[in-house]
């Protein structure tokens, strides 16, 4: 059920949060993080995947992060996964992410820490 808006802060409040959702999913920014959405991917749980993105990077008030979707990355046997491609280009692929746990140490160890979380690695280049 939505928030019941009683004032005009509550409606600032709320078109703020708002805003701060869609800035996670639009824009050019230092750090793309796509996940793969894919018929594979969806089976496999990357829904719960984006949400725990959207999440954890709203949580950790990074702004120089964006989440995307796209179809399948060829890999269906290490889906749900992702692809982060950082501001030099490099792009690292995890793969197995049902684990909201996994997601939350992408996110503080690879987006927050600079350094990729080796044991979720499919692949960098």
């Amino acid at each position: 059920m939505a928030d019941k808006i009683t004032s005009p802060a509550d409606l600032l409040a709320m078109a703020a949060k708002a805003k701060g959702g869609i800035d996670l999913r639009s824009g050019v920014k230092d750090v793309k993080v796509t996940v793969h959405m894919g018929t594979c991917g969806i089976a496999a749980g990357a829904r719960d995947v984006l949400a725990s993105f959207l999440r954890e990077v709203g949580e950790a008030n990074l702004d120089n992060v964006t989440i995307a979707q796209a179809g399948c990355a060829g890999l269906c046997e290490k889906e749900p996964m992702i692809t982060i491609t950082d501001a030099d280009g490099a792009v690292y692929h995890y793969g197995l992410l049902e684990d909201k746990a996994k997601v939350h140490a992408i996110v503080q160890r690879h987006l927050v820490g600079g350094k990729p979380v080796a044991e979720y690695l499919i692949k960098s280049a």
